[in-house]
Formats: structure tokens, sequence, C-alpha cells
């Protein structure tokens, strides 16, 4: 790793993520009354909570309107929540003048064409393992766990490990 990307990731004070494709495996499961599911991987918490132990906050933007993310992100005490998200850079901007912050000091991870603005904009990127963009954008970061099994602690782990 070169000295300019160490001293990016250093330089991180939140962190930002997108959900489905990340968090989840992408699937949505709908039952005949057509209640949706999702299926959230426990390790992507304790990153949370790791996070959280270094006051690093967490900013889940998603295109997405699930009361189940609603209840996920209660549930970890993420600060920042925005679903139905159309236009994330924008939100990511309002996050900075909030926390007093650059969009250099966000490490984002992401997996889809919704998330390219963000990704070209933050200081440290990555891409879950299955990202069907990754012929599209080279992140900082290919996580090895897929979207839906860790692939957001991966990528924590990973930015911890370079500080």
């Amino acid at each position: 790793m070169d000295s300019e990307l160490k001293n990016k990731i250093n330089n991180i004070k939140l962190v930002a993520t997108d959900i489905d494709g990340v968090w989840t495996d992408g699937t949505m499961y709908y039952s005949l009354e057509g209640d949706v599911m999702k299926v959230f991987s426990t390790y992507d918490g304790m990153a949370v909570q790791i996070l959280r132990d270094l006051g690093i906050p967490v900013a889940i933007l998603t295109g997405e309107n699930s009361p189940m993310v609603r209840q996920r992100a209660n549930k970890l005490h993420i600060p920042y929540l925005y679903q139905d998200e159309q236009n994330k850079i924008s939100r990511l901007n309002e996050i900075c003048d909030k926390e007093n912050i650059s969009l250099d000091e966000i490490a984002y991870i992401g997996d889809d064409i919704n998330d390219l603005e963000c990704l070209k904009s933050v200081g440290v990127t990555a891409l879950s393992g299955n990202s069907p963009i990754l012929n599209q954008f080279t992140p900082d970061y290919v996580t090895q766990r897929f979207g839906g099994q860790g692939a957001f602690r991966d990528f924590v782990d990973w930015l911890l490990e370079n500080r």
C-alpha cells in the first residue's frame, strides 16, 4: 500500500455505506402478503460497534425504503440513515457540513452504479467482492466477503489494519 492511501485511511472520520449488495446479498424476499424481508450479517453489526468505540460515525445511504433497514440502523445506533435516497452525494455533503469534515475524510463502500458518484468523490473506497461494477470502477479495496456475508465488516477491518 502506498503512503498516500495510508494517509487517507488515517484521516477517515466517517464511514458511509450502501445497504443492498453490501450489508445484504441484494436479494429481497417477498411473502404472499407482500412482506419484504432482508437478511443481515452480525459481522457488519459488530463493525458498527467497533467504529462507534473509536468515535467514527456510520452513515447509511440507500435507494430503498425498508422498515428492516430502519430497525437495523436503530438497533445499531447508527446516527445517519437516509432511505429512498436518490442523490447520495448531496446527502454526503450534508453530513460533511454536520460533522465539519470534508468528503476526503469519508470512507465509502458500495456495490452498484448508484454508488459511483460517491465512490468517485470520497477519500477511501471499497466495493463488495461480488459487485457488478468491478469492471467500471477500481476502488481502493475489494472486500474478500460478498454482500450479506460481512462485506462491511471486511472493509472496516481493512481500514483499521491499515491505520
